[in-house]
């Protein structure tokens, strides 16, 4: 048909058809015919759309940092963004003007303030240390009511890769780090030495607590062993002692019975001096050859011929010749109960 045109949108795409100024057909994944000449069309992707971004920026300490990033979103809000932007197709399919290609260069200019407003009030070193931080900020920025929503447009995320300075800084920041890292190095070995040190101290004071302790043993044995042989001594001691207390004890009985023995002695010794006394104070007086008869009745046989042969020894001077024949002396000589019983 002349004049009409057949449209199919796909369901990311939102449609709009406005018709004197009107918009009369809208939504995603429409198909519909329209008459082109009274008809102008709209057409918005509504599928995310990530858009790098890289630029430099000056912290408060006045370092120029160079921030490399990512942002994702997506159109939430079609007819807004229509409202805004010129997404109106050609009657050829193509669209009348460049907006769509500056959409993303207008989502990283938002990301952008939103940065610099970071970047600003914090440090290089902070910035270097905190990109998470960083990135919330960012985000709740871009969340307000005056950030993308204002554009029809919805955040789905963001990222920052790389917060970098300039490349004299990053040196000098290397040198800091670098001698940072020597420094723990140093005090680690430090440390590790110490360490070293406190462990050979505690082995040399267990050795030494093990010697004391070995020596303790060594004296507490060597004073058992003594109170071993003390104790041992000290019974021998006791039974030297007992032994000599009971030798002493007999000494001392010895020394009675002998004293006993030597007065038996000197009274018996005076009993027969007594009667020798008596019998010589009886017989004084009496002529020696009465004594000598009287006493040969009840002298020994071996007496009487001891007393013959003295007899002879004093008349030898008288006698010429006196033989003793071997029968004689062995008679003579015969124990005296022969002699008595011969007699």
């Amino acid at each position: 048909m002349l004049g009409y045109r057949y449209v199919k949108a796909s369901p990311s795409t939102y449609v709009i058809q406005y018709k004197n100024g009107k918009a009369v057909r809208e939504g995603t994944g429409l198909t519909f015919w329209y008459f082109a000449p009274s008809a102008t069309l709209v057409s918005i992707p509504l599928e995310s759309v990530d858009a790098p971004f890289m630029f430099q920026e000056v912290s408060s300490d006045f370092q120029v940092v160079t921030v490399q990033g990512q942002v994702t979103y997506r159109v939430s809000a079609p007819t807004t963004l229509a409202s805004l932007m010129n997404f109106t197709l050609k009657a050829d399919g193509t669209y009348a003007s460049e907006d769509r290609t500056k959409l993303p260069q207008r989502v990283v200019n938002a990301v952008q303030v939103q940065l610099r407003s970071v970047l600003q009030g914090q440090t290089l070193q902070e910035l270097l240390r905190g990109s998470d931080h960083l990135v919330q900020v960012v985000r709740q920025g871009l969340q307000r009511a005056d950030g993308l929503s204002s554009l029809g447009l919805e955040l789905i995320n963001l990222s920052v890769l790389a917060v970098k300075p300039n490349p004299e800084t990053a040196r000098a920041l290397e040198a800091q780090v670098r001698e940072q890292i020597l420094k723990q190095a140093d005090d680690a070995t430090y440390v590790r030495r110490n360490a070293a040190i406190e462990q050979e101290r505690a082995v040399k004071e267990n050795e030494l607590n093990t010697e004391i302790a070995v020596e303790t043993k060594k004296r507490q044995i060597r004073e058992t062993q003594l109170e071993a042989e003390q104790a041992v001594l000290a019974k021998r001691q006791a039974i030297q002692d007992q032994e000599l207390a009971g030798r002493i004890a007999l000494e001392d009985k010895n020394k009675s019975l002998t004293s006993l023995r030597a007065a038996n002695a000197q009274t018996e010794a005076d009993a027969k001096a007594y009667a020798v006394a008596a019998t010589m104070k009886a017989v004084q007086g009496i002529d020696p050859k009465v004594l000598q008869a009287l006493m040969v009745g009840q002298a020994d046989p071996s007496v009487l011929i001891a007393q013959a042969f003295q007899g002879l020894a004093e008349g030898a001077g008288r006698i010429g010749e006196f033989n003793i024949s071997p029968d004689l002396l062995q008679q003579l000589t015969q124990p005296r109960a022969k002699l008595s019983a011969k007699a």
